[in-house]
């Protein structure tokens, strides 16, 4: 029978065929990404997702406000810190890359992690009468990674960690890869301050270029992880006795072959 319109199965038809292509293109882009292209991508991730977590840690004290309702830490209002905070840091305004290109979704995929984790804390955050809420840096590390690790469809994947001794939530335990970066390379006397290490390894089965950047202790980290050690912090773990600028933790990052 002649049809003189498309039918619904028609239709369809022609939508997974768009969506399989778009999948497969995306791949192919990732697949076609040089080391270099791979690393440019991890450093641009590792540096905003630092950033956010600095706003987090430079509002802890407004957070735990048991005075204050709104503290005015929207979305938009964190996204917009991290952002200037990144262009302190990176010395370049943080830019979307071009439309359909793999940094652009690992980008698109962290800002949007960002103000998902950031929209799901506002109840808490703005609620009077609460001293200490326990959304701290960590937690909003963890988060962020949990959100984006989801949204990047296995291609790519964010996780912060520590040195073994640090590590208070077990989910954030350095991998063996990890670990030996730590203990044989951050450790190192005369290691360069902030210097990401970053080579081909296998992560979670998959080949892939790992980053892993070093974390120092600022000043806003010392109210639970300083000094005197073994001393009740805040959230009621035990401090570490850190000082101002001793390796504290690391953001690893994974972009798959």
């Amino acid at each position: 029978m002649k049809q003189t319109e498309k039918s619904p199965r028609y239709c369809f038809g022609i939508f997974v065929n768009m969506v399989l292509i778009f999948l497969l293109s995306a791949g192919n882009a990732l697949a076609a990404m040089s080391a270099d292209e791979k690393k440019d991508v991890e450093l641009e991730l590792a540096k905003f997702f630092r950033a956010a977590r600095g706003v987090i840690a430079k509002n802890q004290a407004l957070i735990n406000d048991a005075g204050k309702g709104d503290k005015g830490l929207s979305s938009d209002a964190v996204l917009a810190a991290a952002k200037a905070a990144y262009k302190e840091a990176a010395g370049s305004e943080f830019t979307l890359a071009a439309k359909g290109a793999f940094k652009e979704e690992a980008q698109t995929a962290l800002v949007n992690s960002v103000k998902e984790v950031m929209d799901h804390a506002q109840p808490l955050i703005n609620q009077s009468g609460k001293g200490f809420k326990g959304f701290i840096p960590a937690v909003f590390g963890k988060q962020v990674a949990d959100t984006f690790n989801k949204a990047i469809n296995g291609k790519a994947h964010i996780k912060l960690t520590a040195p073994k001794e640090y590590v208070r939530n077990r989910a954030n335990r350095p991998d063996d890869w990890e670990n030996n970066v730590i203990e044989n390379q951050f450790k190192k006397a005369g290691y360069e301050k902030d210097k990401p290490f970053i080579e081909a390894a296998a992560h979670n089965g998959k080949p892939a270029l790992r980053l892993l950047i070093p974390e120092y202790y600022a000043q806003a980290c010392l109210g639970c992880h300083g000094e005197p050690k073994g001393e009740k912090d805040i959230t009621g773990g035990k401090k570490e006795g850190g000082k101002l600028g001793d390796l504290g933790g690391a953001i690893s990052i994974a972009i798959y072959d």
